[in-house]
């Protein structure tokens, strides 16, 4: 499991002085880029191949409010990886300094052509460093069905 470890400071807290919902997805998101740059997949090893990350969702589920000065754990595994790396979900965990769970998110995203602003799969040298990604009890192989299994698809104005 990778973990990152912040303090929520003032900017972090919302007015019901708790961490606010907008701090837990910075706080996953800050996870996500030290847990990619540490497994190779900085942002200038993802320029070589014109590629980089993008959220489809963050589904967040709150257990215990956490308060300012406090120490946060945040946890990071993989769930789900599509056989071609194009997809990929993570499972966030938010702990406190006694060990105590306060939330648990699931973000699925997938990968992006710079230039063509398209999905695309993870290249191949990219791919094999996914495999060795930590992994939760319940990772599965992920399809392009799972980007719309909770039933959720574009519906234009006009």
């Amino acid at each position: 499991m990778y973990k990152k470890d912040f303090e929520i400071r003032w900017s972090d807290i919302d007015a019901n002085g708790h961490l606010a919902n907008s701090a837990y997805t910075n706080f996953m998101s800050h996870t996500r880029m030290g847990f990619f740059i540490e497994y190779g997949f900085s942002m200038e090893e993802l320029s070589k191949f014109n590629i980089g990350p993008v959220v489809f969702y963050e589904h967040t589920y709150y257990f215990k409010e956490s308060f300012i000065g406090k120490p946060v754990t945040v946890s990071l595994e993989l769930s789900g990886l599509s056989d071609d790396g194009m997809f990929f979900k993570f499972e966030h965990n938010f702990y406190n300094h006694k060990g105590e769970h306060l939330a648990s998110s699931d973000m699925l995203g997938s990968w992006i052509d710079l230039k063509t602003r398209k999905l695309t799969i993870l290249p191949e040298q990219l791919l094999k460093r996914s495999k060795i990604f930590p992994r939760t009890k319940h990772f599965k192989t992920l399809t392009k069905a799972d980007t719309r299994i909770h039933g959720k698809f574009p519906k234009n104005l006009t």
